[in-house]
């Protein structure tokens, strides 16, 4: 029976049922003209004797039913024999079937667990009422409008730097335009955030995120309260008194739950807010993976002094994302062409064009599900490859299981060969063993579903950073999980069964009735299936190769990005956040504040020094800005910038290779100057906008600043960079230069400011003169034991500041690592455990060989083989096959690492010593797997094996 012969017959199969009941019909039609026929010669006429022949078959309708009915009940008979002699055969070999539901379990489980975690972060609708009617709103350009501020907050991807920039917020003074004049939504809301507020009130005060909604926010979305009210148009108002909606879980940790906290008070920066009510508890997030505490409304914004939201009135700052729901029978389409014309108008028209006609600005309208990416993308690119993984582990389990079935096959010879001497059907003994590999696989589907659940809050964990930050998604097993596992289950025993059912049913009935067939088929058959499970070995041990090469990679790369050099000295440094600017301090206040606990915090027992800076390094964070060389071409020079305290390159070893490092002078110059713009931006802000009166000119005040090698070798390579000028790059759409002018006055050590794996760029250092301030403490021994000591120093100085982010410099580096040890670790765990499902299969291979040549083995040492002789014989045949899926797995791996070359680095995804050590690894174990039967063919006794059965 040749393959296409198989499939042909196993489709058959499937669709039995219809060629069975067109089989009857066919029988039935045939009868009848039969009948009809003889009816007709007996002198009836053609339409009575059709007639009567229907009459005495009882009418072919209800025949009809009957043969339908008496086959469903007869498949279903035929089902439930075939399960309980399934279940039979399977108690009857316990070993066989615990490793192979075993073997099938691990490979389901794995891919449940994997497929969990990809619907989470990935599939998961959003947790809004219809979400296929809300839509976020997109601008693109071919270039960049002219607005003074932009704002965004990973709610979307953001280019809004070079050609074609796009992004997806908007200014407040737009968002309302749009509400009042789009007429194809029946809701249009806009948010932004979340704010990073100082919440009292409610015990010690802490640091809380704040999302900053329109008053229809709740309702546009479908959202409802879980207890009391959401915010509604009426609370977003500048007249409107405070009120905030509490996110479900920050009122489970933050007030117990208690219904108590309805009308209770909390400071939100030195302003009273109301607590009105508490979401929903299945809206956890809309931009995936982002988190908030509470929600307040945009008229509150300036009134919390947040920086981005504190002119609603601007035009030309843009911050907010715009939400819109399409009205019943509007497309996306038809909304978009309407919303593109208001926006178009407003740029080109408004009362301050941002873009001129050239610049082309258009709204694209997207589906909320696929515009709202938040942190996706941090992770798509690692699950997508880690689902591609599990999918070989899968591969690897049924090729794995398919190899034992065909094993088993071939013991079964004599029982298949009875059962088609006494009258079954080849399809008959098929759908057999095709239900034995199903349940194989059902069972193991459900010992999968333990199993994945298990790993989902294993992974979850992992993914986790350090400090015990949680994974931003919820993973929760619900029912499309489970429709996958069951999916998988049947495919799976479809799969691994189907090749092993055909085979166990090609057999020739008079040599397979003999009784030693069932250890010694005739040679043809035998030859043939030890093709098919030498092959299985092979396809084994190459995808093995791919799994074990791309975790070899993974973890070269997490080696070779924990032994970067940042250009400072990681070790014994405690970071810790405030921000006294939240709590209403002025300026003035917040120099001498910091100052203080400067002061405090170096007095402490085994502080060596003590310094702070508007971010921490490798924190993630970043300030980047332009700036323009005096007496150099370059009109744009893009630059990182940081604001730092009193000794920062001292605390945190940074060494000076040139010029000086800031002197008290320095920081009570720059504060002056920046009081002096203050000034100058409150008087411009006063003037009436029809005065035509300018605020008097004031000379620019000059400000000394540091920069790293990085910026001397791009900028002013070929100058002395020392006393060199610098001022604010002015873009082209900039009304007027920025009166700030710097002066370099040393240059210090390249250090990664933001992420390990980006080249150092080009950053400069200013004094540090307002505003929130990371704290960096340099310790003698365990920074960690001392942050009670310096929580009580902070609470010396001022004990209503909160203190957050409170973790040492190297747990700041493990969570820029999350996703690479993450993906390290379980990519490990998937190369050892193919490496294992691999060898397993080759030693079952190999031990069902030694078995069935048992007599040929006995042969040949009674003819003088020696025991070093069978040994190599064995074990060669073992390392062909491995030596075989080895060269066609780095062939595979070859073309496919290519795939996870964003995923690495310091290595390439050819990287040939990678290769060359897995190949050894695999090697190595599969030798073992080789000799452990190869042993015991060895001791076969002649006599023994001689015997006659």
């Amino acid at each position: 029976m040749s393959m296409f012969s198989s499939i042909r017959t196993f489709l058959d199969f499937l669709f039995r049922r219809k060629r069975v009941e067109r089989e009857m019909e066919d029988e039935l039609r045939s009868h009848l003209q039969i009948r009809a026929d003889d009816l007709e010669r007996r002198g009836l006429s053609r339409a009575e004797a059709e007639r009567q022949a229907r009459i005495e078959f009882g009418g072919y309708q209800r025949y009809k039913e009957e043969c339908r009915e008496a086959l469903g009940t007869r498949l279903a008979a035929e089902l439930v024999a075939d399960l309980r002699y399934g279940l039979r055969q399977l108690r009857r070999n316990p070993g066989f079937t615990a490793v192979a539901v075993l073997t099938l379990a691990l490979g389901i489980g794995a891919n449940t667990a994997i497929f969990g975690l990809l619907d989470a972060v990935m599939l998961r609708s959003l947790p809004v009422r219809n979400p296929s009617q809300l839509v976020v709103f997109r601008w693109k350009a071919r270039r960049g409008p002219g607005y003074h501020g932009y704002s965004g907050f990973g709610d979307c991807t953001v280019s809004n730097a070079g050609p074609n920039p796009s992004g997806c917020s908007f200014s407040y003074p737009f968002f309302t335009e749009i509400r009042s004049k789009a007429r194809a939504f029946s809701g249009v809301t806009a948010f932004a955030g979340p704010a990073q507020l100082d919440v009292s009130g409610n015990g010690a005060p802490s640091i809380a995120r704040g999302e900053i909604v329109s008053g229809d926010y709740f309702s546009t979305l479908g959202i409802g309260a879980a207890v009391g009210r959401t915010i509604g148009p009426g609370d977003d108002s500048p007249r409107a008194s405070p009120v905030i909606v509490l996110d479900y879980a920050y009122w489970q940790s933050a007030f117990g739950g208690e219904r108590s906290a309805l009308g209770r008070t909390l400071i939100l920066n030195n302003v009273p807010f109301t607590i009105v009510g508490v979401a929903d508890r299945r809206f956890t997030n809309l931009s995936p993976g982002k988190a908030q505490d509470f929600w307040l409304p945009i008229a509150m914004a300036p009134r919390l002094g947040i920086s981005w939201a504190a002119d609603l009135r601007s035009a030309d700052n843009w911050w907010l994302v715009v939400l819109g729901r399409l009205k019943p029978g509007v497309s996306r389409g038809q909304a978009q062409a309407a919303t593109g014309l208001l926006f178009r108008d407003e740029m080109l028209h408004g009362a301050k064009p941002l873009s001129k006609p050239q610049d082309d600005p258009q709204i694209a309208l997207l589906p909320a599900q696929r515009g709202l990416t938040g942190v996706r993308f941090f992770y798509s690119t690692s699950l997508f490859v880690l689902m591609a993984a599990v999918g070989i582990i899968l591969l690897i389990a049924c090729a794995n299981v398919a190899g034992l079935l065909l094993s088993r096959a071939k013991a079964r010879y004599k029982e298949m060969a009875v059962r088609l001497a006494v009258g079954a059907g080849r399809a008959r003994i098929l759908r057999q063993l095709l239900t034995e590999s199903v349940m194989l696989s059902c069972i193991a589907g459900a010992l999968g579903v333990a199993f994945a659940y298990w790993g989902l809050y294993a992974i979850e964990a992992l993914m986790s950073t350090p400090e015990g930050d949680a994974f931003p998604f919820v993973v929760s097993p619900d029912g499309r999980i489970l429709g996958f596992t069951v999916a998988i289950s049947l495919l799976t025993g479809i799969l691994f069964g189907l090749a092993p059912a055909f085979r166990g049913t090609r057999l020739d009935l008079t040599p397979a009735l003999k009784e030693s067939a069932s250890t010694a088929p005739d040679r043809s058959r035998a030859r043939r299936g030890f093709r098919l499970g030498s092959a299985l070995v092979v396809i084994q041990v190459g995808l093995s190769v791919v799994v074990l090469v791309g975790a070899g990679l993974l973890v070269r790369t997490l080696e070779n990005l924990r032994a970067i050099n940042p250009g400072f000295d990681t070790r014994n440094v405690l970071l810790f956040g405030i921000n006294p600017a939240l709590a209403g301090y002025t300026d003035a206040q917040i120099q001498n504040l910091y100052r203080n606990l400067q002061e405090g915090l170096a007095a402490l027992p085994g502080v060596v020094s003590v310094s702070y800076s508007s971010d921490a390094l490798l924190s993630g964070s970043l300030w980047s800005t332009t700036v323009h060389v005096h007496g150099q071409s370059e009109k744009q020079a893009p630059t990182d910038a940081l604001a730092i305290g009193p000794g920062f390159f001292r605390t945190l070893g940074i060494p000076l290779v040139d010029g000086r490092r800031f002197t008290p002078e320095d920081f009570r110059q720059a504060a002056k100057a920046d009081a002096l713009e203050k000034a100058a931006e409150k008087e411009a802000n006063a003037a009436p906008p029809a005065s035509g009166r300018a605020p008097a000119a004031r000379p620019a005040p000059l400000i000394p600043i540091l920069v790293n090698r990085a910026f001397v070798r791009k900028y002013v390579a070929n100058h002395n960079p020392l006393g060199k000028l610098l001022s604010l790059g002015m873009s082209e759409t900039a009304s007027k230069p920025s009166p700030y002018k710097w002066q370099i006055v040393g240059i210090v050590g390249d250090a990664k400011y933001s992420e390990l794996k980006e080249a150092v760029q080009p950053t400069m250092y200013v004094p540090a003169t307002s505003g929130g301030a990371h704290f960096e403490v340099r310790t003698a021994g365990n920074p960690t034991a001392l942050i009670p000591a310096v929580r009580n120093a902070a609470n010396r100085v001022n004990s209503r500041l909160p203190l957050f982010d409170i973790h040492t410099q190297s747990q700041k580096i493990d969570d820029l690592l999350v996703n690479q040890r993450f993906m390290a670790r379980l990519g490990s765990f998937f190369g050892a455990l193919a490496v294992l499902l691999a060898c397993v299969g080759l030693y079952g291979l190999l031990s069902y060989e030694v078995t069935r040549r048992t007599r040929e083995i006995g042969i040949r040492m009674a003819l003088g083989a020696q025991r070093g002789d069978v040994l190599r014989n064995v074990a060669g045949q073992g390392l062909i096959l491995a030596l075989m899926g080895i060269g066609c797995g780095v062939a595979a791996a070859l073309a496919l690492t290519r795939l996870v070359g964003n995923l690495l680095y310091g290595v390439k995804p050819t990287d040939p010593l990678t290769f060359a050590a897995v190949s050894l690894i695999l090697l190595g174990v599969a030798l073992l797997a080789c000799y452990i039967p190869a042993r015991r063919a060895a001791k076969v006794d002649p006599m023994i094996a001689l015997r006659y059965e």
